[in-house]
């Protein structure tokens, strides 16, 4: 070795999850309530550091970014990391955040990730977290380091891509009816889109959406009609975008 480690300026690398569901009609973050200082009993997005340690050989062992990632996610809600509703979640790094005075202990730069799931439990605090729960977008204050900014990320991601992918599909389970949808769309975006335009819309995207051949009286239009029953396709991208709602109908 021809240098010296302690010639240079500590850093650390963290992750952090802008993790998102839908319950009771509603869009929910994951918090968690820190245990320890610093922002000691404040709100934060679920996250931490990235695990690393060097083997009996000196050579340098952890994990990479993703790994953490799911770690962390699967501490919050109680999860094994290989469990089958974990696979199931959607997902993505959502950017990088460097801000020199983000956090008062070191330098740390915080990878996050955005997280979108149909079905996840009501979770538990890991980690330096004192307490966990799913909280109404709406009803987010006063976070924890740069958490506020990071949340305004991923709900603009997530709004943004519901709009030309299928990203949706995400907030559904593997059955779903047009109606059950839209409410995604609705919670996602904020604003309910037009019932029957949503519905020629959907169903004009080539692979979007597949026709099972089987109705259903859950989550039926007015009247009590019953409703078909879809899954997601194969399609990746959607064309044309289903774009949101600008003051008029969508």
């Amino acid at each position: 070795m021809d240098y010296d480690p302690r010639a240079y300026e500590p850093a650390a690398v963290t992750v952090d999850i802008v993790a998102l569901t839908i319950r009771d009609g509603a869009l929910h973050v994951l918090l968690v309530e820190r245990g320890e200082e610093p922002f000691l009993g404040r709100l934060a997005l679920p996250g931490g550091f990235v695990r690393s340690s060097r083997d009996a050989a000196g050579r340098l062992r952890g994990e990479t970014l993703d790994q953490a990632a799911v770690r962390e996610l699967a501490e919050e809600t109680g999860l094994r990391p290989g469990h089958a509703r974990l696979r199931r979640v959607h997902l993505e790094q959502l950017a990088t955040y460097s801000a020199v005075d983000r956090d008062p202990r070191m330098r740390v730069f915080s990878v996050a990730y955005l997280a979108l799931a149909a079905d996840l439990p009501d979770p538990v605090a890991g980690g330096d977290a004192a307490a966990a729960a799913w909280v109404p977008v709406g009803e987010t204050r006063r976070l924890a380091f740069d958490h506020a900014a990071i949340l305004a990320d991923g709900l603009e991601r997530a709004r943004a891509k519901l709009e030309y992918t299928p990203l949706a599909t995400s907030f559904v389970g593997p059955e779903f009816t047009i109606a059950e949808l839209r409410a995604v769309y609705a919670a996602v975006w904020g604003v309910d889109p037009h019932a029957g335009n949503f519905h020629r819309k959907v169903l004009s995207v080539p692979g979007f959406v597949v026709d099972l051949d089987t109705v259903t009286s859950r989550g039926g239009e007015r009247g009590g009609r019953r409703s078909r029953i879809y899954k997601a396709g194969d399609a990746t991208l959607l064309h044309p975008a289903i774009l949101r709602p600008s003051g008029g109908e969508s």
